[in-house]
């Protein structure tokens, strides 16, 4: 077995393909090494407990960190920019617990460059309870000015505290590919 030093593997062709190994065979990266897919990623979340508004749709303050691999999320803004263009998916988990009477509706959104990409409606929810509402999506970000964020809202009731803990409050995200 050898090893080939080199900066640059480039087709002969212009826009043609370069193969590495054949069929069945495994190709082992070096430690440390990052495939270009799945990053940027985050994971971030709160250990602060935020009371919204009636029917008020209010940015999730997710200001701690899991991880952040290129340095995207805001703990700021609450807000995640990535520095590379490509798919993207994201998850948002958000549990709520109600303290007095119940809410008609409670949501929570993914928001991309401020317009609602992802929800998840829960409607008819009982005194003194808790849920958890999760949504997922896929979304493509151009690398420079594209943004997402997470929020909460609820109609109707008088009181809800969304839970803290990053368990209990979190949002992630990663790339996917071009």
């Amino acid at each position: 077995m050898g090893t080939i030093k080199t900066t640059n593997i480039e087709p002969i062709a212009d826009n043609g393909t370069v193969t590495l190994g054949s069929s069945g065979d495994t190709i082992t990266t070096a430690t440390g090494a990052k495939p270009s897919f799945l990053y940027p990623a985050f994971r971030a979340y709160t250990d602060t407990i935020q009371t919204t508004s009636d029917g008020v749709a209010t940015k999730a303050e997710l200001d701690l960190e899991t991880y952040d691999t290129d340095n995207c999320y805001d703990t700021s803004t609450y807000r995640f920019t990535p520095n590379v263009a490509g798919k993207y998916y994201f998850n948002w988990v958000a549990q709520d617990n109600y303290t007095s009477s119940a809410a008609t509706s409670v949501q929570i959104y993914i928001r991309k460059n401020g317009s609602d990409i992802a929800e998840s409606v829960e409607n008819s929810r009982s005194t003194n309870n808790h849920g958890t509402h999760t949504v997922s999506t896929t979304v493509e970000m151009n690398g420079s000015s594209d943004y997402v964020e997470f929020f909460l809202f609820y109609a109707g009731g008088s009181s809800v505290i969304w839970r803290n803990n990053s368990d209990r409050q979190f949002a992630e995200g990663f790339r996917i590919g071009t």
